[in-house]
């Protein structure tokens, strides 16, 4: 079964409250999801493989390890857009490769609007960026995107997840890692997480 990792973490809980905080303006809540995502990535990216190499200090030669494979972050737009920067900032040799998704409101199914991926040969590791895994339905789309692309390794990261969305990707995708800041125990009838902190896109680009 997929691995699940929550980050209880003290400096991630605190800013996961002022992410949930409906005072917070659009400016500062960017600024939490950042910070988040970059604690996320750190824990994401823990098993990544290494090679060792050779170094030279202004001392002497030593040894060191160097990231060795082709590693792809895969943000879900728009709000997967908001996570993408704090992961370069930590790996700047990454690729960025996007999906656009939306849930329709109706049926509360995701509709893909765009795809934008390599047509050459897939990444070795691919993370899936999407601050929330409400229904789970973006989530596996773009996982099953991937697969068809031939990525052998995935991973999810999130920052707020509901268990009904755990679940779905636990269910349909069981190699799939996935590492959140939380989990929330239900959805509400409009199938936002709850307690939540609302819409992600939203309260970081229209608000």
């Amino acid at each position: 079964m997929a691995s699940l990792r929550v980050l209880d973490h003290p400096v991630v809980q605190h800013h996961l409250s002022l992410l949930r905080d409906e005072r917070t303006g659009r400016d500062a809540f960017r600024l939490h999801v950042e910070r988040v995502a970059a604690l996320l990535a750190f824990e994401v990216t823990r098993d990544l493989p290494t090679r060792e190499i050779s170094v030279r200090t202004p001392l002497t030669e030593t040894t060191g390890r160097q990231l060795q494979l082709r590693l792809g972050l895969v943000p879900i737009l728009r709000a997967g857009l908001g996570m993408v920067r704090p992961v370069l900032d930590l790996i700047p040799g990454a690729e960025v490769w996007h999906l656009g998704m939306y849930r329709d409101e109706a049926t509360a199914q995701p509709v893909e609007y765009y795809s934008k991926l390599s047509t050459a040969s897939p990444v070795d590791r691919a993370i899936v960026l999407d601050p929330m895994l409400a229904t789970g339905g973006s989530v596996t789309a773009a996982l099953a995107e991937l697969a068809r692309w031939g990525v052998k390794e995935t991973s999810l990261m999130s920052i707020i997840a509901s268990q009904a969305g755990v679940e779905r990707v636990q269910s349909e995708f069981p190699d799939v890692d996935i590492v959140v800041g939380a989990v929330d125990p239900e959805l509400n009838e409009q199938k936002f997480i709850v307690p939540g902190l609302g819409d992600a896109g939203d309260r970081m680009f229209n608000a």
